[in-house]
């Protein structure tokens, strides 16, 4: 049997902490990972103090966690926040947004081959439905993923994806990012409530954007999928002009209303000198499941003529389900499972492995 991030914090639930709770539910434990036979993650203290106290929590969990099935190997740090002269101290305080910070070359981290920006003119067309999919495909396909959610205004990866947890900092600026479905992950949701509104102006947005690109340690990636906020903005034009941006994806509907900010989303892109490696129509067609008739609720074939009129390569249509509305309200995208709607990401991460672009 093999294990999950999912399956490891079910199993350090039967660990108890001084004072009650567990690891997970006081929030310690950063980075979880589960790669193959090898688990790893950090649990991170408070102060040093903490940190002495938990150490015979590690060594328990360790030995539990060896001896689940599939797990062979498992690493377990203990980290503490050091604490400054004349007091305990406390942990450092991870500040995100704010303006640009100078910086010699372009926003690209070292160990990332590939950076693909995933757009569209308008909300409310499956962009970032899109971005969660693909990146799980794209995963299954063997790729090392990573997945930004540069919407700062409206984060819904951390939803999509089942994470809820604030990244580990060691020093106030490092951030390590969380993992879920293979998948490392960032979000400017992981830092706020998510009821709570981010309130900034476009020179806090482009700093954020800095930040989460050049202080997250992304590691070796074949690509690096950037969940853009929709329209043509500063997050955007930041991105292509500042961090070698291998390509962009436009994600639309077929109706003429979404097509019509689609091409803004092209012009702009093109303007930046960002190639566009393709279009997606999303809610192409919707199959009912009692009588199998397709209906062509938002029309049909709009975004393929598109393609054809620009000469940009149609990636391919991706229906409607209720099963991918539910399985990223959950946490789990529908890509990471079996069925239509899983084979239509699997398809086209498979066209963008090919090319070459993945």
């Amino acid at each position: 049997m093999s294990q999950n991030p999912d399956s490891v914090l079910a199993a350090l639930e039967s660990i108890g902490l001084p004072g009650g709770g567990n690891l997970a539910s006081r929030d310690l434990i950063r980075a979880l990972r589960v790669e193959g036979e090898k688990v790893s993650f950090v649990i991170e203290a408070a102060n040093p103090t903490q940190a002495q106290m938990l150490s015979p929590i590690r060594d328990a969990a360790e030995k539990l966690l060896r001896g689940l099935d599939g797990v062979s190997d498992v690493s377990i740090a203990l980290t503490a926040h050091a604490a400054p002269k004349g007091g305990q101290g406390n942990p450092p305080s991870l500040k995100v947004g704010g303006h640009m910070k100078p910086q010699d070359g372009p926003m690209k981290p070292s160990g990332v081959a590939r950076i693909l920006a995933i757009g569209s003119g308008k909300g409310g067309v499956g962009k970032s439905t899109v971005s969660s999919n693909l990146a799980v495909a794209l995963a299954k396909q063997g790729r090392k993923v990573g997945l930004l959610d540069a919407d700062i205004y409206g984060p819904s990866q951390p939803r999509m994806m089942g994470v809820n947890r604030r990244p580990a900092s060691p020093d106030g600026k490092t951030i390590i990012p969380l993992e879920n479905h293979g998948i490392k992950l960032m979000s400017i949701g992981f830092m706020v409530a998510e009821d709570q509104a981010v309130v900034w102006r476009g020179p806090m947005l482009m700093g954020a954007l800095q930040q989460m690109l050049t202080q997250v340690e992304w590691g070796e990636l074949d690509v690096l999928i950037v969940d853009l906020p929709p329209g043509t903005g500063d997050v955007a034009m930041t991105l292509c002009q500042k961090s070698e941006v291998t390509g962009a994806i436009v994600v639309s509907t077929p109706q003429d209303v979404a097509l019509l900010d689609a091409k803004k989303a092209l012009s702009m892109f093109q303007m930046l000198k960002t190639p566009v490696l393709g279009l997606i129509e999303n809610m192409s067609g919707y199959i009912c499941e009692n009588c199998g008739h397709e209906a062509h609720i938002f029309g049909e074939g709009g975004v393929r003529k598109e393609a054809a009129r620009t000469k940009i390569p149609f990636l391919g249509a991706l229906p409607i389900s209720l099963e991918t509305r539910l399985a990223g309200d959950g946490g789990t995208p529908i890509a990471a499972g079996e069925g239509p709607a899983a084979q239509a990401y699997a398809d086209l991460a498979a066209r963008l492995v090919e090319g070459g672009m993945a």
